[in-house]
């Protein structure tokens, strides 16, 4: 039988592109066999003598005895035999792979991993033919690549588009946190399942002109809803000012409700004068346009042209207060306690909190010094896995989040000060850095920082509270009161004195506190104090022996009393609110439930379920309790405006980057309303860029990402906790406790 000759399928035409098929013989359907679709066909080994059915895949593994493909391989051909088919239907491969090259131009190979694997059938098939050629391998592997499976899935065109979208990152210079974005993801589903021959993507005049405002018309559609609630919930109007990178003075404003911060509008101020009366000109103009209706404060900072300007809004539209903001007051606070100035009206407060300042400086040199030499930090960088922070004084709190961050690394500091390699280098000046070994080393510099940090705790966590875009105006009173009692309480501690005996520290530090929150202070924040039904609660009231409710302070009636007649002109209305007033706060509700709801329910929550029983009071209430204590998201919003209009990007008009910052912050606004901002693949999209990195919190390339955020987000948190390493010099359990402190402290302060 191995000498049979392939004569013996003369009959059949030999096929040029399947070779193989001259040493079997095709036969018809034996009698009984079933009847079967498709292309396949019957045919008998010369060989064997055997009949099968199949393609010419089959011939091929019966004939080169290949394993796995549904047929048995053939004995009777000799290795002679198998050897020349084997040559003949590799030429026949390799003219075909040389007619596709001539042909077309190959595709880039598809990265690891994403492409169809290899079937171990194809691994047998080469391992049985070892003696094919380089050229042959490569064809048999896109054969293989080219299965049904792929061609259904288009995977080479995939390969091919995931290149073109790589070059774009690369040659841009994109984040590749950008992939995360919502938007970016979603036009390329668009382009997938819509068909749209010919189509262009939009040029240059089209994206910064027409493009830009129907997209800004777009998200003012958007924004309509939370607009519209406003009538209702009220909204507050914040400010802020800034220099663009051309120096032109510009100040933004934005509106704040329980819906989030809305980018309204940014004034470039260039030419003119900013007195009180173009600062409250530009506030009134945003009034009217909002509806002085809707309006309930203006927050604006602290400067004396800004309180002047809010006494001539308050002139014009009395039912509107304008309040200065919480955080830059406590942030004042801060700085005559860390930075007190040596002034002769100043002398006694510099006297008791110099030391403070030395402390602070003391600190700054120490990073420095470590920071300006190269082989210092390096040896940092070997024992400490964070950074040292450099923080502006324009920050909030920043001598303490200085502080903080050399607390939390303590130990890496004294592992490096005491290490071979810090003692044996002296390259640099060797005075200063035995003056910081000394320092770092030295067990009174860090009861100090400390001591600082314990005491200033209570001022920290009520400027992280109020550092935030959430409806916090009804905490403001109780906040201070309870912050200067634990204040009071740190330093006695410290100091071993009880209650009635005197202080000189805390005297300073009381009249400072005390000079702040007097500024500080509104009726507006008495009135929405007053309306919080947890401060009636037994629960509330019992939490300490010196509380009273608010209807039983005097400072507070009083101020309340101005707000409400301020409120309600007409005699008859203000009669109705002292009415339903004196049966809110007395407890005189209909349902028995509203009682222990005081101290269970949200306020809002409460009013919206129990306050019918006082429709007036109710009304103002729902304005109140959903507004915000601070301006720091118009701060806040300055960081997106330097992003998108950067050094870069200076020449841009003030038109188009005004459109741009709406049309960016608005729709992050949107996004985060969303449940996909929290549970899906793009979530958290707009925090953090490749990669972490505290320092990032501070100018670098995270600046947008965190530029709306707040200081109390839980779910930015669990992002940082994620991205602190830790090392033997370290402790853990150290580095995480506080981790959730420091980094959060990095944003927007």
């Amino acid at each position: 039988m191995d000498e049979v000759n392939s004569t013996e399928s003369s009959q059949e035409v030999s096929n040029a592109e399947s070779p193989l098929w001259q040493y079997v013989t095709k036969v018809e359907k034996p009698a009984g066999a079933s009847v079967k679709s498709g292309g396949n066909t019957y045919f008998k080994c010369n060989y064997c003598d055997v009949v099968f059915m199949g393609s010419y895949s089959r011939v091929k593994a019966h004939l080169l005895q290949i394993s796995g493909k549904g047929i048995r391989a053939c004995r009777n051909v000799s290795k002679s035999h198998r050897l020349e088919m084997q040559q003949m239907h590799d030429q026949v491969e390799a003219n075909k792979l040389e007619q596709e090259q001539r042909s077309q131009i190959p595709l880039p190979p598809p990265p690891p991993g994403r492409g169809i694997p290899i079937s171990p059938f194809r691994r047998q098939e080469r391992s049985d033919s070892s003696h094919s050629t380089n050229l042959v391998d490569a064809k048999r592997r896109k054969v293989t690549m080219n299965t049904t499976l792929e061609k259904a899935f288009q995977n080479n065109a995939r390969h091919d588009l995931d290149s073109r979208i790589a070059r774009m990152f690369y040659t841009g210079g994109l984040p590749f946190n950008f992939a995360r974005n919502p938007h970016y993801r979603s036009f390329y589903a668009f382009a997938a399942t819509h068909s749209i021959p010919g189509y262009l993507p939009p040029g240059y005049n089209a994206l910064r002109t027409t493009l830009l405002q129907k997209e800004r018309a777009h998200v003012e559609r958007l924004l309509k809803p939370i607009k519209d609630s406003w009538l209702e919930n009220g909204v507050s109007i914040v400010s802020d000012g800034w220099s663009d990178p051309q120096r032109r003075p510009l100040i933004n404003v934005m509106a704040v409700s329980d819906g989030g911060p809305v980018f309204i509008k940014a004034i470039d101020g260039s030419g003119e004068f900013k007195d009180k009366h173009y600062i409250a000109g530009v506030l009134k103009d945003a009034i009217k346009e909002i509806g002085h209706e809707k309006v309930v404060q203006v927050i604006t900072d602290n400067a004396n042209v800004m309180k002047a300007a809010g006494a001539l809004i308050e002139g014009e539209y009395p039912k509107i207060f304008w309040t200065p903001c919480v955080v830059h007051t406590l942030n004042l606070a801060l700085k005559n306690i860390c930075a007190a100035k040596n002034t002769e009206k100043n002398e006694v407060t510099y006297e008791e909190c110099s030391w403070i300042t030395r402390v602070a400086d003391d600190a700054s040199f120490i990073r420095v010094f470590i920071m300006n030499h190269s082989m210092r930090l390096a040896m940092f960088n070997e024992f400490c896995p964070l950074k040292l922070l450099q923080v502006a004084d324009t920050r909030f709190a920043s001598v303490v989040v200085t502080l903080k961050r050399l607390k939390l690394i303590k130990r890496c500091l004294q592992a490096m000060a005491i290490s071979d390699q810090w003692a044996s280098y002296r390259e640099d000046d060797v005075g200063k850095a035995q003056k910081v070994k000394d320092m770092i080393l030295s067990d009174l510099w860090w009861d100090n920082i400390d001591y600082i940090l314990e005491f200033t705790a209570p001022i920290y966590d009520m400027l992280r509270i109020a550092d935030t875009d959430k409806p916090c105006l009804h905490l403001v009173y109780e906040m201070w009161d309870s912050m200067i009692e634990k204040v009071k309480a740190v330093i006695y501690r410290h100091e071993g004195l009880e209650d009635d005996q005197y202080s000189s520290f805390w005297v300073v530090v009381y009249d400072i506190l005390i000079d702040r929150w007097t500024k500080n202070s509104t009726p507006l924040h008495c009135l929405a104090h007053s309306l919080n039904p947890k401060y009636y609660s037994i629960e509330w009231i019992s939490e300490n022996p010196k509380r009273i409710p608010p209807h039983r302070d005097h400072e507070i009636s009083m101020e309340r009393s101005k707000c409400l007649e301020r409120y309600f002109e007409d005699e008859n209305d203000l009669t109705v609110v002292k009415y339903e007033f004196a049966k809110f706060s007395g407890g005189r509700f209909p349902s028995p439930s509203a009682l222990t709801d005081r101290w269970t329910l949200l306020p809002l929550v409460w009013w919206q379920y129990h306050g019918s029983a006082f429709p007036t009071i109710q009304t103002l209430a729902l304005k109140l309790l959903g507004q915000p204590c601070s301006s720091s998201c118009a701060e806040r919003n300055w960081s997106t405006y330097k992003f998108i209009h950067s050094l870069k990007r200076n020449k841009m008009a003030h038109a188009c980057a005004e459109d741009l910052v709406y049309v960016h912050s608005n729709l992050r606004l949107l996004s985060r309303r969303n449940e996909e901002y929290i549970h899906t693949a793009t979530k958290m999209w707009d925090i953090a860029g490749d990669s972490w990195n505290e320092s990032d919190m501070h100018g670098g390339a995270g600046i947008l990402e965190n530029a709306a955020l707040t200081l109390d987000e839980p779910e930015l948190e669990a992002i940082v906790i994620g991205n602190v390493n830790t090392s033997a010099t370290t402790s853990e359990s150290e580095v995480r406790s506080e981790a959730i402190d420091l980094e959060d402290d990095d944003i927007c302060v």
